[in-house]
């Protein structure tokens, strides 16, 4: 009986990761969801058509993630939801226009004049783009968090900034929301594991 050779997935970042059929359910259901037809025992079904795909149509043991979204976009397409993989595709594209739109300004807000060099009012401090990688290679070099939890959180930093509609963001904050955000993580990932 041999054991299953687990998939890697190359990101966008360059970085590899195991293959999760869970993350391929969340992206359907919430392709589904922006489409009006949320339902997450579809978005299971199809999930499973996916993964199947994966590791019995390709022989290399690696995929990259684009390939993953083209993929679930065939499926969706082939079957009864079109308007899904729309959703999703412009969803994607959306987030990369945000991705590429949005600045982290080397500078901790502490007063007005701070706020100023922000937006440019005066000299300008270091600007670099929106990299959610380097909020993931921070929480596991400088607090040896794993891989797959620092990619969690900082999406769900990213999540917070975009939804603020900030284009240019204080470095500042974004360690504010990393530190608040791994701790909330973290703690609840212990009281999970205590139960």
């Amino acid at each position: 009986m041999g054991t299953k050779v687990r998939l890697k997935v190359v990101k966008a970042d360059g970085s590899i990761e195991e293959y999760l059929h869970t993350k391929v359910i969340g992206a359907i259901s919430n392709a589904l969801a922006y489409d009006g037809q949320a339902d997450i025992h579809i978005a299971e079904e199809l999930a499973d058509v996916v993964t199947y795909f994966l590791y019995h149509g390709k022989t290399p043991r690696t995929v990259t993630s684009g390939e993953i979204l083209s993929i679930i976009k065939a499926v969706l397409t082939a079957t009864e939801y079109e308007g899904a993989a729309v959703a999703l595709s412009e969803h994607h594209l959306n987030r990369k226009l945000k991705r590429s739109r949005t600045e982290v300004v080397s500078v901790d807000i502490q007063q007005l004049a701070d706020a100023e060099m922000l937006y440019g009012a005066q000299q300008s401090p270091h600007r670099s783009r929106w990299d959610k990688s380097k909020i993931v290679n921070g929480l596991v070099t400088d607090y040896d968090v794993s891989m797959q939890t620092a990619r969690t959180i900082a999406s769900m930093v990213e999540e917070k900034i975009f939804n603020m509609g900030l284009t240019s963001v204080s470095a500042g904050l974004i360690k504010q929301l990393v530190l608040s955000d791994a701790a909330a993580f973290l703690r609840a990932q212990r009281q999970l594991q205590t139960v």
